[in-house]
């Protein structure tokens, strides 16, 4: 059974109800069906855009860090290179620490006693140390320009332990002063060869041992 309505007869907020609904019903439609999903996406556009700005940000400052090293690691092979001049190959050892002896000589100290030690490795892994113990007899004077003309050497020489204790004074000294016995370490350095650093490496991995001591470097002649 069909029913007619007369809209003409309908109160007039009815008249207002019909004629907003559709448009009300087509707005809804659009907000859920179109709007809603696109503002979703937008989101994520959003998130993914910061996230792919914070990882911009963080490959710039890697970036920056990286040249900051590599500057870093230019410096510290160029001080490497300066340094490796002045570590003396094994074969030169013998002569330096003759070389030094001679110095003490022509500085106007006694050599007592000259006994050179075992080389062994460094901490820094890449050098070996050679140790002398030396027993010297002299003045201050004496002992300063023998130490003043190691500085002068293109060679590293590290002098430690030293004790000085005076044994004679006033004219026996000559000229007045004091007559001292001096006893120190001297210590130079060599490059470990590539090669036993290659082998060092792989004892390493297997559980091997480090390089270690060497054998006694042989007394200097004076």
């Amino acid at each position: 059974m069909a029913i007619n309505i007369n809209i003409k007869n309908l109160p007039p907020y009815a008249k207002v109800i019909i004629s907003v609904l559709p448009s009300l019903i087509l707005s809804i439609a659009i907000v859920m069906l179109v709007i809603m999903p696109k503002q979703k996406k937008i989101k994520e556009l959003d998130a993914n855009i910061d996230k792919q700005n914070n990882e911009i940000a963080a490959s710039q400052a890697k970036s920056a860090k990286l040249d900051i090293l590599k500057q870093e690691n230019e410096r510290l092979l160029k001080r490497i290179n300066e340094l490796q001049v002045q570590l003396p190959e094994e074969k030169e050892i013998s002569s330096l620490l003759k070389q030094v002896s001679d110095m003490g000589t022509a500085a106007g100290l006694e050599i007592k006693s000259w006994k050179p030690g075992q080389k062994t490795t460094h901490g820094s892994g890449i050098v070996y140390e050679i140790p002398v113990s030396v027993d010297v007899i002299g003045t201050y004077h004496n002992l300063g320009y023998f130490l003043g003309s190691l500085t002068k050497l293109n060679r590293i020489i590290n002098i430690s332990d030293m004790k000085l204790t005076n044994i004679k004074t006033g004219k026996d000294a000559g000229k007045g002063e004091s007559l001292l016995s001096v006893s120190f370490k001297a210590s130079t350095f060599s490059a470990i060869p590539e090669s036993e650093l290659a082998d060092a490496t792989k004892g390493a991995k297997k559980g091997g041992a480090k390089p270690g001591a060497k054998p006694v470097i042989p007394p200097v002649k004076k």
